[in-house]
């Protein structure tokens, strides 16, 4: 048997099964496409998410 890693985890808003895609680095922005939530990778290993941060408008700050 292959050396197995964490490949799913729960949307921490519809807990919605979320495959990690090939490529996908920490800190990227990625839809969960069950309710839309816009969700950070926290973490590759094991793979985890969190809701993204809302942006804010700095107003030329």
């Amino acid at each position: 048997m292959s050396n197995t890693t964490e490949t799913t985890t729960a949307c921490p808003e519809c807990d919605a099964q979320i495959k990690r895609e090939e490529g996908v680095m920490a800190n990227e922005i990625l839809p969960c496409e069950e309710c839309g939530a816009e969700l950070e990778v926290t973490s590759l290993e094991p793979f985890s998410l969190a809701l993204a941060p809302e942006v804010e408008e700095d107003w030329g700050e």
